[in-house]
């Protein structure tokens, strides 16, 4: 249950083609469901108001393959020019009423609603611009980012996502120190994916 005062958009970003992979990465088998779909889960039972779906690569596909009913899908074609416009695109659509917009990549099956709620509870209470977990020293994922910033997200260009937002306003950042390594791992390889499978992160 959601006691926030502040609400907070989950924005997952899902549009990538993963040529690395050479399979649709979002429709990559996990548990009892797939990478995205366990993402999508996880959001779901997490405290955020609304959640917000950016797909591009076989959009098509994986609409068909995984029940969105609970997102807002938005599909990005220009999503093989990087990161950002797919962050922009999920930008258009948070709700008006959200404080914030929490960016989830499509590809961390391991971040739990608990995390999602630990940092949504640190953004209400440290009201700061940039929310970014740390664990080991070092910044993962999600980030949450308030709505004071959301035009200059409107402004990156290229596969540059947020890290050009957070240099300019690195003052503003408050570091969420997470003990769970699940914000550090994502699935870029199939050498990731059999390390996820077999456990070993």
């Amino acid at each position: 249950m959601n006691f926030s005062k502040k609400k907070v958009a989950g924005v997952i970003l899902a549009a990538g083609s993963a040529s690395r992979m050479g399979k649709i990465k979002q429709l990559m088998p996990f548990g009892k469901t797939t990478l995205l779909g366990q993402v999508l889960k996880t959001a779901t039972a997490s405290a955020l108001h609304e959640i917000i779906v950016v797909l591009g690569y076989q959009a098509e596909q994986i609409n068909q393959h995984l029940d969105l009913s609970n997102a807002t899908i938005v599909i990005n074609k220009e999503y093989a020019k990087g990161q950002s416009t797919s962050l922009i695109k999920g930008l258009e659509k948070v709700s008006s009423v959200c404080d914030a917009a929490m960016f989830l990549l499509g590809d961390q099956p391991l971040v739990t609603a608990e995390i999602i709620n630990r940092l949504i509870n640190a953004f209400e209470t440290a009201n700061a611009l940039i929310t970014i977990p740390c664990c080991n020293g070092k910044r993962g994922n999600p980030v949450i980012i308030a709505r004071p910033l959301f035009h200059n997200l409107t402004s990156l260009s290229a596969d540059t996502g947020a890290r050009a937002v957070f240099e300019v306003f690195r003052e503003s950042i408050y570091h969420v120190p997470i003990s769970d390594t699940a914000i550090l791992f994502d699935v870029d390889t199939m050498e990731d994916y059999e390390r996820l499978i077999l456990k070993k992160y």
